[in-house]
């Protein structure tokens, strides 16, 4: 029975590889690569909206401390208070505009008693790869506008550390309110303000993410296809198995000439070239008895 071919370990094995592939293309990366496409897009759209709106203080876009998300971040906000520079954080490996560079974060103590962490913006490298000399954060009362920003998370989940080469100042690899938190004891509510330039305290103020669709749409149709192909596949030598002729037909048939080697073909060439000599020869000697008068 044709069919019997479905069930050989071998044509199991490939049908398993196609469909799981085909899944995964349909259930994970296409859909991943789509959310990645829509989280690109309610980005863009709060970054535009967020260039005409007035900036509304912090207690209003945040009430109770609450946690940014995507709803809220890049808001623009107002907020007043004091620097706390004693509790300063320099987030490490960082990468602004393509070149590493070092991001300073100071808590800042509100008018309200709450604490909010301030991305400062950043600092280059020394000749020597380190945190160069910076301006400190003025003291007293200052109002400021930033940008509200969803907490990163460092995937090893490391907290804060000391280094001598800055003072004792403390070095984090993420900009988190909670590593801050955790390393200074002072209660942060979650998330941070990124500083807009000329504002008290901006050093390099950092720049804003460029308003692109990026390509992740475009990869979500690749997954697709991708499954779509490998299923086409599959269906296309299943047919061809099915008909007379297959890869995988059991039925007897022709075996192919067997290919000569090399020695083989020069020994019948000399061969066919030799019988050709005697075969001139004896047809001229039959020629000549013809010819002789009896």
């Amino acid at each position: 029975m044709r069919l019997k071919f479905l069930l050989r370990p071998s044509w199991l094995a490939l049908t398993v590889v196609v469909f799981a592939f085909a899944t995964a293309c349909y259930t994970l990366l296409a859909p991943w690569q789509f959310s990645r496409d829509t989280e690109r897009e309610t980005r863009n759209a709060a970054l535009q909206a967020s260039f005409d709106a007035r900036p509304r203080p912090l207690a209003e876009v945040l009430p109770g401390g609450t946690a940014p998300d995507e709803g809220t971040q890049w808001k623009r906000v107002t907020v007043t208070g004091s620097y706390l520079p004693g509790e300063e954080v320099i987030a490490r490996l960082r990468t602004v505009q393509g070149e590493p560079a070092f991001e300073i974060l100071t808590p800042l103590r509100t008018t309200e008693g709450r604490v909010v962490l301030v991305d400062r913006g950043y600092v280059r490298p020394d000749e020597r790869s380190r945190v160069p000399a910076y301006q400190p954060p003025p003291q007293g009362r200052v109002d400021l506008v930033g940008r509200v920003r969803i907490d990163e998370t460092d995937p090893q989940r490391r907290d804060a550390f000391a280094n001598d080469s800055t003072a004792g100042r403390l070095h984090s690899y993420s900009v988190d309110s909670k590593v801050v938190a955790r390393a200074t004891g002072l209660d942060i509510r979650p998330g941070y303000l990124q500083l807009e330039p000329d504002q008290p305290g901006v050093l390099g103020a950092l720049p804003l993410p460029q308003l692109e669709a990026g390509p992740f749409f475009a990869y979500a149709l690749q997954w697709i296809a991708f499954g779509t192909m490998a299923l086409l596949g599959w269906l296309y030598f299943t047919i061809r198995e099915l008909k007379p002729g297959g890869a995988l037909d059991e039925r007897p048939r022709d075996k192919p000439a067997r290919r000569k080697s090399v020695a083989q073909i020069l020994a019948e060439d000399e061969e066919a070239e030799r019988l050709g000599t005697t075969g001139d020869a004896g047809a001229a000697d039959r020629a000549g008895a013809r010819a002789r008068p009896s």
